[in-house]
């Protein structure tokens, strides 16, 4: 067996850098994330709109990937992807997601869940034609989540949709953007001696939010 310097039980860290209680907290878990999200991209944490997306197959295996946010608002968080990648074969069998940010240096977790659907065409080419020139074509050059036979059939694909496009590539088909309308929140903030605090936000059956805590 391989040795490591230090053994992988025996790491430990102590969180004692802020604390998340009920009366200061937001009661709509909206204007929470908002919050945190502004205060993790004002501390420059690296990538802060990174998330993990976990999405569940027919097979009942869960699968979980890092997607970026690009859209939020009341209707719901917003990520562009490839439609035909395994997320989207998944989504398109049981659209119901969990989202997760980890903002380690503040010591904070978000996790989400809800219904998930495509954005209209429209939101979709707007963002597409936002993209770098580059990007737009990767998303003709990646058959995403299919096997290939090296890099070298996406360096092809890649030439072959740039001379065919040029500076002007439209969106792909298979391309476009998911919005997960969420109807239960998380929220965790690192304590010291392991007693983290954990809020909870469940939407109620009037659209109103129960905030409820949760032990660590």
């Amino acid at each position: 067996m391989s040795q490591t310097p230090t053994s992988i039980a025996d790491l430990r860290k102590s969180y004692e850098r802020a604390e998340l209680d009920e009366d200061a907290s937001k009661a709509d878990p909206l204007q929470q994330f908002e919050l945190w999200l502004n205060e993790a991209i004002a501390a420059q944490v690296p990538e802060p709109n990174a998330m993990t997306l976990a999405t569940v197959g027919s097979d009942l295996r869960p699968s979980t990937r890092v997607v970026l946010i690009k859209g939020l608002d009341e209707r719901g968080i917003v990520w562009f992807t490839n439609y035909d990648s395994r997320k989207g074969r998944q989504l398109a069998g049981n659209p119901y997601a969990a989202l997760q940010f980890h903002w380690v240096e503040l010591e904070r977790v978000v996790r989400i869940e809800g219904l998930v659907e495509k954005v209209s065409d429209e939101e979709s080419d707007a963002y597409f034609h936002s993209r770098p020139l580059d990007s737009r074509i990767g998303a003709w050059a990646s058959p995403q989540s299919e096997v290939i036979s090296g890099r070298g059939v996406l360096v092809a694909n890649a030439a072959k949709y740039g001379a065919q496009f040029l500076l002007q590539p439209p969106r792909p088909p298979h391309w476009g953007g998911y919005r997960l309308k969420a109807d239960r929140w998380e929220f965790w903030q690192g304590r010291r001696s392991r007693l983290h605090d954990r809020l909870r936000y469940a939407q109620e059956a009037d659209g109103s939010w129960l905030r409820e805590r949760l032990a660590p």
